[in-house]
This record gives C-alpha cells, sequence and structure tokens, in this order.
C-alpha cells in the first residue's frame, strides 16, 4: 500500500489549518469565532446557523457556544429564519469587528488567488471538490 500522496495533503491541509489558528491567534480571537465570522462576511451580514455549522465542520455545540459569546459582546444578534432557522447577523459594532478581524484573511486569500492563473484556479478548486467528493463517498461505505 503506498500513503505517501494521501498523507502529504492531510499534513498540508492540517499545516493550512494551522495557519488559520495563527492568524486568529494575532487577532486575539478563538479558531470557531475566526470561522463563524468568516462564514457570515462571505455570505454578507448574515447566514443561517446550519449553514455555518456545514461549511465550518465545527459541531453544533461548539457553534451555539461561540454564538452566545459573540451574542453577550454584542457582535452578533439571533433573528428567526424561515420554519425552524435561526439566522446569525451581524450587529452594527459586529460589522466593525468583522471587518477588523476578518477582512485581512480576505485580502491574503485574494493576494494568493491573483498570484494564480485562472487555470490554476479551476484545477485547484476541481481536484479539492473531487478529493472531498471520494472522502465523502469512502466514508459513507467505511461508517
Amino acid at each position: 500500500m503506498h500513503y505517501l500522496k494521501a498523507g502529504q495533503y492531510t499534513y498540508l491541509a492540517g499545516e493550512i489549518n494551522a495557519l488559520y489558528h495563527e492568524a486568529a491567534v494575532k487577532m486575539n480571537i478563538s479558531d470557531s469565532v475566526q470561522n463563524i465570522l468568516y462564514v457570515i462576511c462571505e455570505k454578507g451580514t448574515n447566514c443561517l446557523q446550519s449553514e455555518i455549522s456545514r461549511l465550518t465542520g465545527i459541531s453544533r455545540q461548539t457553534i451555539n457556544s461561540a454564538i452566545r459569546k459573540l451574542e453577550k459582546e454584542e457582535i452578533v444578534y439571533l433573528a428567526q429564519g424561515k420554519g425552524r432557522n435561526t439566522v446569525v447577523c451581524l450587529t452594527e459594532k459586529g460589522k466593525t469587528y468583522a471587518a477588523e478581524k476578518i477582512q485581512p484573511l480576505f485580502e491574503i486569500e485574494n493576494k494568493i488567488w491573483k498570484e494564480w492563473t485562472e487555470d490554476e484556479q479551476q484545477e485547484y478548486l476541481r481536484l479539492t471538490q473531487k478529493y472531498r467528493d471520494g472522502l465523502k463517498k469512502y466514508l459513507a461505505t467505511m461508517l
């Protein structure tokens, strides 16, 4: 069996996650708060709480805890969505806070993407999605 290439991907993904953690530390926020604010900012100024969980892979319990903390700090507020959906919204204070804490990440990511050709961007996305889809498929047969 040959595990080197899959292992290399796992190590690279781990190193990238560690770099995002380093960014959170530099911004003096937790990883979960960084991830929550990142998703909300990417979506605009609000996002379904269930979507935050799905897009970040963070447990609902951790997200709930982080959102409660952000509510107490008046960074976000919750609004009722359709049915049982809860929408997490940035307050005015939250918009400023997110611009300070999350916007620098967007700027760094945009710099990286601008250094790549359109073909490189598309190939990276295509292969990452293919890897994700394969992982889903084979994990489903494992569990």
